[in-house]
């Protein structure tokens, strides 16, 4: 399969963007992983960078590897009004678009593979391996300084997958684009976590902190706003991502999409049951009880009368960050007058 085959398939598949590289160790990805790993900026978290070692070698992944194949799947969609007493979660999580991008990457495998024998690996939202370093090298995007895969016609508001296979394909040639002068996103971070450009302190992002195994800490609380999870404001500022809107215009909302949540609901659900409704989304020790702090805090930040109640139930909490929480958001409240 040649380069303009593989294109033509992709378009088929509903594929935004694609790529190919060589399976080859990446070396220097691998080195800034340990260097920054070593300065501590990646707080607890695990994910590709827990074991360089493998998610840097993408000629591990599969006997006799040959190519990587960089996909990209665009996620972006408009956002209905938030209505009063709901959180806001992040676009990529609206709808699971990982999903459905590894189902249009196995089908690409497959077909790949049909005709002359093959075999394949798919690897999307894994640990085993760094997508965005593949993507790079593919030419599917360049890396952005807010260390984000910035595609040329969707900019970021992309999930990436990988395809790892035996089958030898041309390369394509890495994009020779990048940031310029442009520095949005280091401005616009309201915590600093960008100041070093291309490299995220994430013991600084607000993304993390709806993630991290404690709750925020109280100075970036406010800063979150209605999230209650993860951030969208270095992609929501990047000129790489203007026109987005009308390349998806008309496109609906699927009938699953979650863009806002009660806030009242979050904290008045189950825990394990909140976490089996939003399986996406990744939670410390798969606790949905983390869940409810950040809600806490959005109610915190724009809640109202209706999410009081809900609040201070939450003070007899056998959690202690729960509680603290909880004396947090309603002293936000009573200072509000709500």
């Amino acid at each position: 399969m040649n380069q303009a085959e593989l294109q033509a398939l992709a378009r088929e598949l509903g594929l935004d963007a694609i790529g190919a590289a060589r399976a080859e160790p990446y070396a220097e990805t691998e080195r800034h992983i340990r260097e920054r790993r070593g300065r501590g900026l990646f707080a607890d978290m695990r994910f590709t960078m827990a074991r360089p070692e493998e998610s840097c070698h993408p000629e591990t992944l599969l006997p006799d590897a040959r190519t990587v194949l960089s996909a990209a799947l665009c996620y972006w969609l408009p956002e209905p009004e938030r209505p009063a007493g709901n959180g806001r979660l992040p676009r990529y999580t609206w709808f699971d678009g990982y999903a459905r991008l590894r189902a249009k990457l196995d089908e690409l495998g497959r077909r790949l593979c049909q005709e002359g024998g093959g075999a394949y690996r798919v690897l999307v939202d894994a640990n085993q391996h760094v997508d965005r370093e593949a993507a790079a090298r593919s030419g599917v995007g360049f890396y952005g300084k807010n260390t984000l895969l910035i595609t040329r016609r969707h900019g970021s508001w992309v999930v990436l997958g990988t395809l790892v296979t035996d089958v030898e394909l041309e390369p394509t040639p890495p994009l020779d684009l990048d940031c310029g002068d442009c520095r949005l996103c280091i401005d616009a971070c309201p915590t600093g976590a960008l100041d070093e450009p291309g490299t995220l302190d994430s013991t600084r992002c607000l993304s993390y902190w709806t993630q991290a195994p404690e709750p925020p800490p109280a100075e970036y609380r406010a800063e979150l706003g209605a999230q209650v999870y993860g951030c969208d404001i270095c992609q929501d500022v990047c000129p790489w991502n203007r026109g987005v809107e009308k390349r998806r215009a008309g496109e609906p909302l699927p009938a699953d999409a979650t863009p806002h949540v009660s806030l009242v609901d979050w904290l008045r659900s189950d825990p394990d049951e909140l976490r089996r409704r939003f399986a996406r989304l990744y939670v410390p020790r798969n606790d949905g009880r983390r869940l409810r702090l950040n809600a806490l805090v959005a109610a915190g930040n724009v809640g109202g009368d209706g999410e009081r109640d809900a609040v201070v139930a939450c003070l007899d909490d056998p959690d202690g960050s729960t509680r603290e929480l909880a004396a947090w958001a309603l002293a936000q409240l009573e200072q509000r007058g709500a």
